[in-house]
């Protein structure tokens, strides 16, 4: 597949790739890839897998749930379930309605992403639970996201018919060898195409998440994925990055450099010029580039990004004083496909 020039850009997304680090950090001080209004929206929520200090953020605004406890059956080798253990367990429809009015009398949650572990054909069990998710939705006035695995047309139309969801949140992998031996399931790349255009057939929101360096730390099916998202219309983007947990298969593996992460949100801005590209909540924090002292998050901002999710405080300095606007939220940051149509970015 080969990469395509972009009308907005003078340069093709080979070029973007075969630069070397120094050079690339250089074209990203060019301010190229900056889209003119230059409009920065930093994200907040009580995820408590990614609570960051240095950001005051209330407490259980917008929590996240796993609808199957800690099961997960694929046992992904940079994860291996360990994630469901910073989520709320609400593993029956009822439970998960208690919750959420009790987040939300005592708490003052405004909304929930949930999720939860996936079967062994890279599904997250929803039907049992869309008819809840869309009352806790609508009688609580909750901002609802669900991160879903693979989608069949069933779930996908159930989903929108009962209008249960602000957004689906799914993973694209553009690698077979991640696929295989990182997630350990029995899928293919066309399977996650297949997804994405259920997902654009039953005109549901989705935002599409492509996590960097999931193959051992290196770029491996990053500009596959984000051609196949190309091809359909996402409410938004987000870049994620690996990010080694304590007693995985991956815990000494190392993460991806901040200018490999900036490369393929340069390399999103280009080819998706007008959709908005977020720096999702799981990444290595604060880690500065071996070429400059930038760290992910300035370097995001250099390669076109619209929001961040948890940026700390060197961040919010950096784009305050070099002339972003910033606006703050509590939400989950998939909310901004929402936030830029109302505002006519």
């Amino acid at each position: 597949m080969q990469p395509s020039f972009s009308p907005l850009f003078p340069l093709s997304v080979e070029s973007i790739w075969s630069l070397d680090p120094q050079s690339f950090v250089e074209l990203l001080d060019s301010n190229v890839f900056m889209q003119k209004n230059r409009n920065v929206h930093f994200y907040t929520p009580n995820f408590t897998c990614t609570k960051n200090s240095s950001i005051d953020a209330p407490q259980e605004t917008f929590p996240s749930i796993s609808i199957t406890g800690t099961k997960c059956a694929l046992k992904c080798k940079h994860c291996k379930g360990h994630l469901l253990n910073t989520m709320y367990p609400a593993t029956t429809p009822d439970d998960l309605f208690k919750l959420c009015c009790k987040l939300q009398q005592d708490h003052q949650a405004v909304g929930c992403l949930i999720s939860g572990g996936c079967l062994p054909n890279g599904t997250v069990p929803l039907k049992p639970f869309i008819t809840t998710i869309a009352k806790i939705r609508h009688k609580l006035n909750f901002t609802v996201f669900i991160h879903t695995g693979l989608i069949d047309i069933e779930t996908a139309t159930l989903l929108k018919q009962t209008d249960a969801a602000d957004a689906i949140l799914i993973d694209i992998i553009g690698s077979q060898e991640i696929i295989n031996n990182i997630y350990q399931l029995n899928a293919t790349v066309q399977d996650y195409a297949k997804t994405l255009e259920i997902l654009q057939r039953t005109k549901l929101n989705f935002v599409p998440h492509i996590t960097v360096g999931l193959n051992n730390g290196v770029l491996d099916g990053e500009y596959n994925a984000l051609q196949m998202i190309s091809k359909t219309k996402p409410s938004a983007i987000v870049i994620i990055a690996l990010t080694p947990i304590s007693k995985t298969d991956m815990e000494k593996t190392r993460p991806p450099q901040p200018y490999d992460i900036a490369r393929v949100i340069a390399t999103a801005r280009t080819i998706m010029p007008k959709t908005p590209i977020i720096l999702g909540c799981m990444r290595p924090k604060n880690r500065q580039c071996t070429t400059t002292t930038a760290t992910t998050d300035v370097l995001a901002l250099k390669a076109g990004v619209n929001a961040i999710a948890f940026p700390d405080r060197a961040t919010i300095n950096y784009a305050k004083t070099h002339g972003w606007i910033t606006t703050f939220s509590p939400y989950c940051c998939a909310k901004i496909g929402h936030v830029l149509s109302s505002c006519g970015e």
